[in-house]
């Protein structure tokens, strides 16, 4: 088949994404100041793109496949299918005024508004019934306010930036997170369509895992029974008798956020010798 044609986005989740693909076996090694990767998958051809331009990218169908913010999508308008939600880089696109700056004060004039975020923002603005005019920024919206802009409309995952700036936050517009889209000319190609959802399946099982340790210990006969019924596990635990039949060794998935309150309660229970490990993927 032809390459599977992947964007990844440029910046600050460009990272995150090559780290999901390397947990995943999947290496791709980026030159500075290049735009094509080496991927050491024969099927698949990488290039890497600003997150603004990927949605509109896939939806022409020059690529098959790529990584963006929802929030990029929508404000572009995007046709095209999403896979999968990644869950990082989570962020809120919110609207924030300078601490100075009241409601009265807002609907008493035409405000002025900053923002990358131009569609999503009029959207939001009309909702609110306000007499506007948008100043398209290109980055570090957050210091238009007060001197050139009376409200800005950014994404933030703190809020600290725009409280150091002297902002605050009136309302959240929309959340975004990165996520998986796939074209719908890609979708319609069976042997592209499958590509995309192995490598689905391969990120789920590297998310999964990324959440998740395995417990193994061992126990004594007359301590068994009730071990295995305290403690939790995806499924069923494994277990396999210890040699010279002297008990049996038990191994279980557990959360890691698990793991504090569990440890304690397992030798509670007569767990010995109890190691944790980490998993690389996890496929249910």
């Amino acid at each position: 088949m032809d390459k599977l044609k992947i964007l990844l986005p440029k910046g600050r989740i460009y990272e995150n994404v090559a780290n999901l693909f390397a947990e995943a076996g999947i290496s791709i090694s980026l030159p500075e100041r290049a735009y094509r990767p080496t991927v050491n998958q024969e099927d698949l051809e990488a290039k890497v793109m600003k997150p603004q331009n990927i949605g509109k990218l896939l939806e022409l169908g020059a690529h098959d496949a790529g990584f963006t913010g929802v929030d990029w999508i929508r404000e572009t308008g995007a046709d095209v299918e999403e896979i999968m939600d990644l869950g990082f880089d989570k962020v809120r696109i919110v609207a924030a005024v300078p601490n100075t700056v009241n409601d009265e004060i807002l609907n008493s004039k035409r405000i002025i508004v900053a923002t990358e975020y131009v569609n999503t923002a009029e959207a939001w603005l009309k909702k609110q019934n306000l007499n506007y005019i948008i100043v398209r920024t290109y980055g570090a919206t957050e210091v238009f306010p007060p001197d050139d802009a009376d409200m800005i409309i950014d994404n933030t995952s703190t809020g600290r930036t725009l409280q150091e700036n002297g902002l605050r936050i009136i309302d959240t517009v929309m959340e975004s997170s990165t996520r998986l889209f796939a074209s719908k000319e890609a979708m319609k190609n069976p042997a592209k369509k499958k590509k995309i959802l192995e490598l689905k399946m391969l990120f789920e099982s590297v998310l999964t895992a990324r959440g998740r340790v395995m417990l193994e210990m061992n126990v004594a006969k007359n301590d068994f029974e009730n071990l295995v019924k305290g403690i939790p596990s995806m499924k069923s635990p494994t277990i396999a008798p210890l040699y010279g039949d002297s008990g049996f060794a038990v191994k279980i998935v557990v959360k890691k956020d698990e793991v504090p309150v569990l440890l304690p309660k397992l030798k509670e229970l007569g767990a010995t010798d109890i190691l944790e490990y980490t998993l690389r993927k996890v496929q249910k």
